[in-house]
């Protein structure tokens, strides 16, 4: 892509409203534009962000055996008033009405709506397991929405509904499910640690959130020092029996809390760590809450019918954006990792103009753009420093900068945004650090 023919509306000086580094990182580099209270439109690089993240959500759960598919945002009433959560829910819920008078509502999840779909089609128990997700907008009316994305009205959430013929069968979908999220926040350069946690108006016995570890956290999270280590997933199979991996992950002391009490903490002074932490993911397992209000049953091996165990599971997808800046910046700007980023390579091209200059970047361009590393040429024609100034604001992961004082002597710049280490070499050894095979 060429910045000079791209759409990224960058800011100078920082909106007065942004409380938070994601929410203000993400309007000065051209991310979003607030709409409304709470809601905003994605712009083209982070939308670009949005997708990658999606991307590696998705392909996560494809692995762990869900299978994708696509609801709507607007509801009918009469399922939720089925399950008896239309009542319940509060005023977080949007209800509307039809033109014909019919109660609906915008989404805020899709207990209910999964439900509707699995007992219509589903009637005998060979059929299970199946656990069915889709990556859709929902929408939460928070009476103070604030930090941009972060605590949004609406919101791009990835969530799976597992139906299985009994708890022991629900119990192995969960599992699935952590595994999954470990391995997909690992795969976006995050430290998650699961917590066991309320379920809330989602109902239920059992649930985990998982906390990304960030400076700017909402909560202190007291966590053993062995959850920064990096071979826990290690050698995970998904065919493997996964409860002796989920309980060895569950054992290890983590807890999100004010107010820490040493005296009842059953970790030691030494292994004991502190940060703050942000929740990007939920799961629960709710049993047969929803099946036995909404009558989705399947024929068991006896020939007698009984109400699936189900569990949820969801992550936010947009939330996400904002928790990777909020552990991922520095003074400069977003720094993001390799796997999430808009673009892996920025050229930089100092002096549009000089033949020399403009000739070496498309070169540079063009090779990397014919492997796949996803470039941005900067070739507008601005100030040198204001260029240098935007690769770091908008985080792209390589930078090569190419200079006529550089090109006098046949180098250009490399610099690798996350450690700001800077190497002048030739535009071919730049290639290969960035990772192009020659």
């Amino acid at each position: 892509m060429r910045l000079s023919q791209y759409f990224l509306p960058v800011l100078k000086e920082t909106p007065k409203e942004a409380q938070i580094a994601s929410h203000r990182l993400m309007l000065r580099a051209g991310m979003i534009q607030q709409s409304s209270a709470g809601i905003y439109s994605w712009l083209p690089l982070g939308k670009r962000v949005l997708d990658k993240i999606a991307a590696i959500v998705r392909e996560e759960q494809d692995r762990a055996g869900a299978l994708e598919i696509l609801m709507p945002t607007l509801q009918p009433a009469e399922i939720w008033q089925e399950s008896g959560r239309y009542d319940d829910y509060g005023a977080e819920m949007l209800r509307i009405q039809d033109r014909h008078k019919r109660d609906m509502l915008y989404g805020p999840t899709n207990e209910e709506q999964v439900t509707d779909i699995f007992r219509s089609h589903v009637r005998s128990y060979k059929a299970l397991p199946l656990n069915l997700f889709h990556i859709q907008w929902k929408f939460r009316d928070e009476v103070r929405p604030r930090f941009g994305i972060m605590r949004g009205r609406e919101f791009l959430m990835k969530d799976a509904y597992s139906f299985d013929l009994d708890g022991e069968g629900a119990r192995i979908a969960y599992n699935k499910m952590f595994v999954s999220y470990l391995k997909t926040f690992a795969r976006m350069g995050l430290t998650a640690i699961p917590m066991e946690a309320d379920t809330g108006p989602i109902g239920g016995d059992m649930s985990h959130e998982f906390i990304i570890l960030a400076e700017t956290g909402e909560s202190g999270v007291y966590f053993h020092k062995d959850w920064l280590k990096t071979d826990l997933l290690a050698d995970i199979n998904y065919d493997a029996d996964l409860q002796p991996f989920v309980d060895r992950f569950t054992s290890i002391y983590a807890r999100a809390d004010e107010k820490h009490d040493p005296t009842n903490c059953p970790v030691a002074n030494d292994d004991l760590m502190t940060m703050r932490g942000i929740e990007i993911g939920h799961i629960f397992y709710f049993g047969t809450k929803y099946s036995a209000a909404m009558g989705a049953t399947v024929s068991g091996p006896d020939g007698k019918n009984l109400p699936v165990h189900m569990g949820s599971y969801g992550i936010g997808v947009s939330r996400l954006v904002g928790g990777i800046i909020e552990a991922s910046h520095d003074d400069k700007g977003i720094i993001w990792p390799d796997s999430v980023a808009p673009f892996g390579v920025a050229v930089v091209n100092l002096k549009p103009g000089d033949a020399i200059c403009d000739a070496t970047c498309q070169s540079l361009y063009d090779s990397l753009a014919a492997a796949g590393h996803d470039p941005l040429l900067d070739d507008r024609d601005d100030r040198p420093g204001a260029k240098l100034a935007a690769m770091d604001l908008i985080g792209i992961p390589w930078q090569i900068v190419v200079g006529p004082r550089g090109m006098e002597n046949g180098v250009v710049e490399v610099k690798r945004r996350k450690s700001g280490e800077t190497r002048e070499v030739s535009a071919e050894l730049a290639l290969t650090m960035v990772g192009l095979k020659l």
